[in-house]
């Protein structure tokens, strides 16, 4: 009997009490979770730095397009009577949208000089986003007809557009949301794009005239007139 009485205590310190289980699930719990927490922001991050080299590439590829386009401008002259205002040459530069002569690479439509507007509004599925819209120019002398024209989704989800032309005449030059110099057209053109997630990069783009793009001019003008 004496010897099965001082047994006793250490049969019974062999198990666990339901504290200490308690406790030990409630750690488990605690680690689950965090292992869980860990795996959703890691698929989180990998999904925005997903977006983020998609988004990279698209403003590299509609750079590169504009660079292409809108810097290469022909000086074709607009045919008297012109309307009060306007530009002696193909080009409207507006604080939301400009439109300008150039030429449009030979993968997109049938190339060649074509009337080119680009601005802010929603695509066909009611998205905002950046369009490009174009016209075949064939030597018309009549203004364009936009209603007829193509229309191209630059890049989806910008949902501003502003536009500001430089003058390069002062010292130091000027920027302005509107180009109103009739007989000149800017000599750099900036876009500044907003999405919902916030600003874009600037996109700054040299205006530069195309060869021989009006045999009656005497020159190009940029910003200031040329002697």
């Amino acid at each position: 009997m004496v010897s099965s009485s001082l047994n006793a205590p250490r049969l019974r310190s062999l198990g666990f009490t339901l504290l200490e289980l308690l406790v030990v699930m409630s750690l488990m719990s605690l680690l689950v979770l965090a292992m869980a927490s860990a795996l959703q922001t890691t698929s989180q991050t990998s999904e925005r730095v997903d977006e983020a080299l998609v988004r990279t590439d698209d403003l590299r590829i509609v750079s590169g397009f504009l660079q292409s386009t809108l810097s290469r401008i022909s000086l074709q002259r607009r045919p008297p009577p012109l309307r009060e205002g306007a530009n002696q040459y193909f080009f409207e530069g507006e604080e939301s949208q400009v439109m300008w002569l150039g030429v449009m690479p030979a993968g997109y439509a049938t190339g060649g000089r074509t009337l080119m507007r680009l601005k802010q509004a929603t695509d066909e599925q009611g998205e905002p986003a950046l369009l490009l819209q174009y016209l075949p120019w064939n030597g018309v002398t009549t203004e364009p007809d936009w209603s007829q024209a193509t229309t191209h989704v630059l890049l989806s989800g910008v949902s501003e557009l502003q536009i500001r032309y430089q003058d390069a005449r002062p010292e130091p030059s000027v920027w302005a949301s509107r180009w109103n110099l009739p007989d000149q057209v800017p000599q750099r053109i900036r876009l500044i794009l907003h999405t919902a997630r916030g600003p874009l990069p600037d996109f700054i783009i040299a205006m530069r005239p195309l060869a021989a793009s009006d045999p009656r001019a005497r020159g190009a003008v940029f910003g200031g007139d040329i002697r």
